[in-house]
């Protein structure tokens, strides 16, 4: 069994995997297949875009794969805490604290610079892990027991909370919540329709109990503030991953087949429940997404402890782990500074340079900001400077 303290290098590999898919701003690709319908480009456009509703892609699988890694974490990092002698109350402010933090962070980031005043929305990945972290910490605590029966409660209760909340009759007016009749699902299935349902009933009370310019009416992607219950959800079945990788007594091989085998359950799972129960919709974090995208990660993490873990391929993936260790830093730096990079580039490179004007400008000019980033990344790993909360 590994010391307590040591870090699971697999797991800096597979975050720093997630990070530079995320930052990469999909390669450029998409922009590549707007300009050139009908072509190859055009065939890997929906691998790295979101789903506009129903269904899954690669790029969906980011904000899942973050949060679970943060449950993934959370037994390591309560182990050293432990052994620098911090006891419960300690910690249950650090959890607290890291919480408010990460909401805060999460507002400032959906605050854009045309704002005129604070922009109060928590869909943002930061707030959604601040706004179930302390949750996480508090259950996390109880055992694996209680971690299990909380997912179990999560899902069941979250699906009904939906299920219960009216469906639209023939008067409604969908322009008044700012949606359309086309957004409204077929069946059952209607509940869990963009705009439409309980957790965007929700946001138009409570996102409005907050200042703005304007009356909050919807988000025009879908995204509700509540995602973060089934979230939540998620991170619990990370913690007891991280429990079974850090305390379980099985070979490592072993370990490998025990997320192989949970993973293929989960997906299947997954797509039982999205066609009896509700629809897989990431938006809205449907139960049946929690459960599909939570099976889809545990094969991804499968595969990194295999490579690093099993076979030792530490030097291969050292290039992830710079990034999987300074997650925060890179999070923060795209969203607040890749248009200024991007502009530098440009500058620096030289007017009417090709690469950046030529018909390929899409990919090099997103593949040319996530290598500086990297290099950022690889220059605070050097100086041994970890942004942490």
């Amino acid at each position: 069994m590994q010391p307590t303290s040591q870090r699971l290098t697999s797991l800096d590999a597979f975050r720093g995997f997630i990070m530079l898919l995320m930052a990469s701003n999909g390669f450029g690709i998409p922009q590549m297949a707007a300009a050139h319908p009908g072509t190859f480009w055009e065939q890997l456009a929906p691998s790295v875009e979101h789903r506009e509703w129903i269904g899954c892609g690669l790029w969906d699988l980011i904000q899942p794969a973050f949060m679970f890694m943060v449950g993934v974490a959370v037994p390591w990092s309560y182990a050293k805490r432990r052994e620098n002698g911090q006891g419960f109350f300690g910690m249950s402010w650090h959890a607290l604290s890291r919480s408010i933090l990460l909401i805060l962070l999460g507002v400032f980031l959906s605050t854009r610079s045309k704002e005129t005043q604070t922009y109060f929305v928590f869909t943002n990945v930061l707030a959604q892990i601040g706004l179930g972290y302390f949750f996480l910490f508090i259950i996390s605590r109880m055992g694996r027991e209680y971690e299990t029966a909380a997912i179990i409660v999560i899902l069941v209760g979250y699906w009904f909370y939906f299920f219960t909340f009216p469906v639209p009759g023939p008067n409604f007016d969908f322009a008044a919540v700012g949606a359309a009749k086309e957004d409204l699902l077929g069946g059952y299935f209607a509940h869990w329709s963009k705009g439409l349902n309980a957790a965007a009933d929700f946001d138009r009370w409570f996102l409005n109990l907050f200042p703005r310019a304007e009356a909050w009416v919807s988000h025009a992607g879908g995204y509700q503030t509540l995602n973060f219950i089934p979230s939540l959800a998620t991170m619990l079945g990370g913690a007891l991953t991280g429990r079974f990788l850090r305390t379980s007594k099985r070979t490592s091989e072993q370990k490998v087949m025990a997320l192989v085998v949970a993973g293929v359950i989960f997906v299947i799972l997954g797509n039982v429940a999205h066609l009896t129960a509700c629809p897989i919709v990431k938006r809205i974090w449907t139960p049946s997404w929690a459960l599909y995208s939570g099976g889809w990660v545990l094969l991804m993490l499968a595969a990194f402890y295999w490579v690093v873990e099993v076979w030792g391929f530490r030097r291969l993936v050292f290039p992830l782990v710079v990034v999987g260790m300074n997650s925060i830093f890179i999070y923060l730096l795209h969203s607040l500074s890749r248009g200024w990079i991007v502009s530098m580039l440009k500058i620096h490179t030289g007017p009417n340079n090709p690469w950046f004007e030529g018909e390929y400008a899409p990919v090099v000019t997103s593949c040319g900001a996530l290598l500086v980033l990297w290099v950022l990344c690889w220059w605070m790993y050097r100086q041994k400077a970890f942004i942490k909360l």
